[in-house]
């Protein structure tokens, strides 16, 4: 049986800065493009620097998954990708805006450029439907 592949595209959510989806469903997991902190509405990069730019992606990612019905306990994976990884105490703090618990799997890196001079990036996956949070004995 073939997997199913759904291309989801939302415009509460900045649109893609080049040729590929906001985010690919197939079965049940959501994989989240690489987002910026770009403004939906104004298609600019929001003021304010890596810690505007991190609520803004972080926003752009819940409303992804508010298209599908998913909230951001349905992201299981997080990788973040910074301009300057002496800024990620910032970073950390509009993070747990967004988690207070059962916080997904996170890596992080500097790297030398982002698209638009953007000075951070953030993509995701997530499972989509109900998750029943359970500890291993």
């Amino acid at each position: 049986m073939a997997s199913k592949r759904v291309i989801v595209e939302t415009e509460n959510a900045a649109a893609p800065v080049g040729p590929y989806s906001q985010a690919v469903v197939v079965d049940k997991t959501m994989y989240i493009s690489g987002t910026l902190g770009v403004d939906p509405k104004t298609k600019e990069l929001v003021p304010g620097g890596t810690v505007t730019q991190a609520k803004m992606a972080l926003t752009n990612i819940e409303e992804i998954l508010r298209s599908v019905k998913g909230t951001m306990n349905n992201i299981v994976k997080i990788t973040v990708l910074m301009v300057d990884i002496n800024e990620f105490a910032g970073v950390n703090d509009v993070y747990k805006t967004f988690f207070q618990s059962n916080f997904p799997a996170r890596a992080a890196y500097q790297v030398a450029a982002l698209p638009k001079g953007a000075r951070i990036e953030i993509e995701a996956i997530a499972v989509l439907g109900d998750i029943d949070d359970y500890e291993l004995a």
